[in-house]
């Protein structure tokens, strides 16, 4: 197969987004910009992806890091110039040569293979990726002969009425014959009112030479979007949003409401998983078939088994076992293992800790730094007392321990196995196994003295 190698444009600055943040690396669902064009990239089998930087150029090569080689481009003099600044790399290789800019995110590994297809296909110097667009105010049009090749790409600036009335538009993505692209690069000029190098020009010199130039037509206009500013970015976000979505109810997933539902396009969810309104799935996520998530949570980095419920609750960097039901308006913090069976109630916080099989903490708690063992009551109002205001400690609770109403567990401290802890205490020294533990201030009644008070505060 011919060599194919792939230059990604990233080095402007964006200045449309009005944003300290450079262009590319502007977030569509939750990933940079570049990073969706260099992840479709990495789908293709090329043997060079190389991404061309200027502004930002540290942070682009942070974002990417080993998945691209780099060059600079120190001063933007336009997008010919930008593609000149990896001849060092490429100018002496045969093979097809694809051109992307960083901030078309929502380009598709499928459009860009078939795009391959078609140059190498047609013998083509340079194949334009080009769609239809039933409003193409402000791009290029694409003017083809009676052959259907490219005859020129015509600015709308400079387009006649008639040419104005075509709806096919150039998106700004590329094919094109690797030696042929840097002979011709050497002959493009800024003679233009930007005093700019323009890639395009190097059709006008294919068709000077009488090379052919070839098109293909991406069935979907949304596909091929350049983002320039935060209107463009909000219709990306939104357009991204829709086909993630969309492909995981075709796997089997219901999302009752798509249009209040937002999912990472790093989440693998299974069959039969229902995810309700207003619910947000970030980051490294897994979740297992049958459960339910939402509505109105928010999930990140997790993993989550079967048959589990997450109900108006937070939940991060966290892994949740099989049958777990977690709220309504409970908080998973990172570093937390529930195992299977386990309840988590309502105002429920848990943070740092493993739970283990089917124990409960039902209600208006706080479980910090501790282990729970396997089949624990802890009852409503509980906490775990584990920061002195320096240090954090564990509390340790181990297997079939009731802890009763309103206790504090004062850290470093173990209950042991089977152990009861009466209602309202706070516990400040381990506690053996099967042993009741009460420790509460003594109560005592003083007759009529709340009448004595509240004589005295009329």
């Amino acid at each position: 197969m011919t060599n194919r190698y792939a230059i990604v444009l990233a080095a402007g600055q964006g200045v449309r987004m009005k944003s300290k943040l450079y262009k590319v690396l502007h977030p569509v669902m939750g990933r940079p910009m570049v990073q969706h064009v260099v992840d479709q990239l990495e789908a293709l089998d090329l043997e060079k992806i190389i991404t061309v930087v200027g502004y930002g150029a540290e942070k682009v090569k942070a974002q990417l890091g080993e998945r691209s080689l780099y060059v600079l481009q120190e001063e933007q003099l336009g997008t010919g110039h930008a593609v000149q600044q990896a001849g060092s790399l490429l100018e002496d290789k045969k093979g097809i040569t694809l051109v992307v800019c960083g901030d078309t995110p929502l380009l598709t590994k499928e459009t860009l293979i078939e795009l391959f297809n078609q140059h190498q296909t047609t013998g083509a110097k340079v194949t334009v990726l080009t769609t239809l667009m039933p409003d193409p105010t402000g791009y290029g049009r694409v003017i083809r002969n009676e052959a259907g090749d490219v005859e020129k790409i015509v600015e709308q600036k400079d387009a006649s009425h008639d040419q104005l009335l075509v709806t096919e538009i150039n998106t700004g993505t590329y094919c094109f014959d690797n030696q042929f692209l840097f002979e011709a690069l050497a002959m493009v000029t800024n003679n233009n009112a930007q005093g700019e190098y323009y890639l395009p020009d190097v059709i006008e010199i294919a068709k000077m030479k009488e090379e052919k130039v070839s098109a293909f037509q991406a069935n979907d206009s949304s596909e091929t979007i350049g983002v320039n500013d935060r209107v463009a970015l909000a219709r990306a976000e939104k357009l991204m949003k829709q086909r993630i979505n969309e492909q995981h109810m075709r796997n089997g997933v219901t999302i009752v409401d798509p249009d209040q539902t937002y999912i990472a396009p790093t989440v693998e969810i299974a069959t039969d998983v229902t995810i309700e309104p207003g619910t947000i799935i970030k980051g490294e996520t897994t979740i297992g078939s049958d459960t339910v998530i939402g509505p109105n949570s928010e999930v990140e980095d997790c993993k989550i088994g079967e048959g589990t419920k997450v109900i108006h609750s937070i939940v991060h960097q966290s892994n949740i076992g099989s049958h777990v039901n977690i709220g309504p308006f409970a908080h998973i913090r990172p570093n937390t293992q529930i195992d299977d069976e386990v309840k988590i109630g309502n105002f429920v916080e848990v943070k740092k800790s493993s739970i283990d099989f089917g124990s409960k903490l039902s209600h208006l708690s706080y479980v910090g730094d501790a282990e729970i063992g396997k089949n624990v009551n802890v009852g409503c109002g509980t906490i775990t007392v584990n920061y002195d205001g320096k240090n954090k400690y564990k509390t340790i609770i181990e297997d079939g321990a009731f802890i009763g109403c309103n206790s504090n567990l004062i850290a470093p401290v173990t209950i042991g196995r089977g152990a009861l802890i009466a209602a309202g205490s706070t516990i400040n020294k381990d506690v053996p196994d099967e042993a009741l533990s009460i420790a509460r201030a003594k109560q005592i009644n003083k007759a009529e003295y709340a009448k004595k008070i509240n004589k005295l505060s009329k």
